[in-house]
């Protein structure tokens, strides 16, 4: 039995939709779909994007209008699902929403972890949200290991861990997504958790999953690999291939992120 996860933000979800989404959710293989960023209630969803054909799908929008704002999209019936990670601060960020899938014992969490910006109350909210979001993972891992069965958090990390996960990494040392405490928060999560694209792709630079719309980034393949997988140990071990689904050309892109696909033999 396989499980193949997709995680991507579709930097809103509307907009996606009309620049093609909505076929690209059409052919996906995936069993299941986070989205991140959908800046929408679902009330303000069309139907086809609220509950698509062949799909569950569960939404955290954010209290804030327009922004924010995550989704799962499950090809069977979960048993549970969760919004938020019991921290009252972000309890309506609409940037964590997870669900229980039944068979084969998986938690399955969509993340979009705020992006900061150096020098401002965005980069302490940030730490915050990290702080809190570490330990609500810790009560995850323990949960699955009691319960002998994994857990899984993808999504939108806003944070690039190694030199060889940004093209330009000497000249953004100093930039919110590279800083030296992110990429050691980072790793401490890392003792515990894996990050499944990287362990499969060991070696070279990326694969990239975001490029800024300035400039020739896209083309120069001048990205960042902030969306990430990270899952409980025996999870992480059984995933047999990692994609990063990179559009062919600039004019196809719905999002400036790309999907990231991983199939896991459980």
């Amino acid at each position: 039995m396989s499980l193949t996860v997709t995680t991507v933000n579709v930097n809103g979800l509307r907009a996606a939709a009309k620049k093609g989404f909505s076929a690209w959710l059409e052919e996906t293989s995936a069993d299941v779909v986070c989205l991140q960023e959908v800046r929408a209630e679902p009330d303000q969803l069309p139907a086809e994007l609220r509950e698509p054909a062949g799909w569950h799908a569960f939404h955290a929008p954010a209290a804030a209008k327009g922004r924010a704002g995550v989704s799962v999209l499950t090809r069977r019936e979960p048993v549970a699902v969760r919004t938020g990670f019991a921290a009252d601060e972000f309890a309506d960020s609409g940037r964590y929403l997870e669900v229980d899938l039944g068979r084969p014992g998986v938690t399955v969490g969509s993340l979009y972890l705020p992006s900061g910006e150096v020098g401002t109350e965005r980069q302490e909210e940030k730490y915050r949200f990290m702080a809190a979001f570490a330990d609500h993972l810790a009560r995850l891992e323990a949960r699955a290991a009691e319960e002998g069965g994994h857990a899984l958090v993808v999504g939108d990390w806003n944070i690039a861990h190694r030199e060889a996960d940004i093209r330009n990494w000497r000249a953004n040392r100093n930039r919110a997504g590279f800083l030296p405490e992110e990429r050691a928060w980072l790793d401490g999560l890392l003792g515990t958790w894996t990050d499944v694209v990287r362990a499969l792709h060991p070696e070279g630079e990326g694969p990239y999953t975001w490029w800024s719309y300035r400039g020739r980034a896209f083309d120069n393949d001048a990205g960042w690999r902030i969306d990430h997988h990270l899952a409980t140990p025996d999870l992480a071990k059984s995933a047999l291939r990692a994609t990063v689904e990179r559009a062919p050309a600039y004019d196809l892109r719905w999002s400036d992120h790309a999907p990231v696909t991983v199939t896991y033999a459980v």
